[in-house]
């Protein structure tokens, strides 16, 4: 076998080499400008990344070259439109149940209690994630990759609401396989799944009143991570009931949608 032998060349970048050093500055150019959203000047930069102001002025030179900054009439440096369009593309391809995990760590910090996503398959539902109160409280056994009943659970009952429009489709669904009722609370029936259904999608929310496990409940709202029109799964609050009624979650359900941002409905 044949062995060749390098020559000898300039050595590569380490910590100490210029080029990397003015990287660094750039990046730090372009993280501060992230502070500005109406734009700043270059006197204002210079000042904030406490660096000479040639260089600050070199970086967004290097950051307007690449599509990533811009200079408005003002003479203002601001985020270019290609670095937005590559965040939100990175953004949108992103799996849903990471997109919406900063959602269920809000929620869990808000309200003390564990915030669950969770999709629908089949007849059952499966948590894609699960995040539990910072401190301080009792964790739920839930487990991401865990199932349950979809008709005994919120989040299960609320993405069935948008696929089971009327009571023929319910009572063809409830035909399919018997129901568990896992509390006495479940509702087993089409006539009483079909009523609740209707309500879930009047009012945008489902609820669980102790109906997978009692003790236990949970409020649930849609997310829409991949389409506009059909909720891609839900994301839930489940509580101790003695510590967390389903009244409070109820009168905050407008801070459970608004933690979701752009996932939330569309059509609310």
């Amino acid at each position: 076998m044949e062995h060749t032998h390098a020559s000898a060349g300039p050595a590569a970048p380490n910590a100490d080499d210029g080029r990397l050093v003015g990287s660094d500055r750039v990046l730090a150019v372009l993280k501060q400008l992230a502070r500005y959203p109406d734009g700043a000047g270059l006197e204002e930069l210079t000042r904030a990344i406490g660096s000479p102001k040639p260089t600050v002025h070199r970086a967004l030179g290097a950051l307007r070259r690449a599509g990533l900054a811009d200079q408005d009439a003002r003479g203002h440096y601001l985020l270019g439109d290609e670095l937005l369009r590559m965040a939100f593309a990175h953004h949108e391809a992103r799996p849903d149940h990471v997109r919406v995990r900063p959602a269920l760590e809000a929620l869990a910090e808000r309200f003390g209690e564990t915030a669950h996503y969770a999709v629908l398959d089949g007849r059952e539902v499966v948590y894609r994630a699960k995040v539990d109160p910072p401190s301080g409280a009792v964790r739920l056994t839930s487990t991401v990759g865990g199932r349950n009943p979809a008709h005994a659970t919120a989040v299960g009952k609320l993405l069935l609401a948008y696929q089971l429009r009327n009571l023929r489709q319910v009572e063809a669904w409830v035909a399919g396989a018997p129901l568990i009722r896992r509390t006495p609370n479940t509702l087993c029936t089409a006539e009483a799944l079909h009523v609740e259904f209707k309500a879930t999608l009047e009012r945008g929310y489902a609820l669980d009143a102790e109906e997978n496990e009692a003790g236990i409940g949970c409020i649930a709202v849609p997310v829409y991570a991949t389409s506009p029109t059909a909720p891609s799964g839900a994301v839930s609050v489940s509580t101790l009931i003695y510590r967390t009624p389903l009244s409070a979650l109820i009168d905050a359900v407008d801070a459970i949608r608004d933690a979701l941002g752009g996932l939330q409905d569309p059509h609310r």
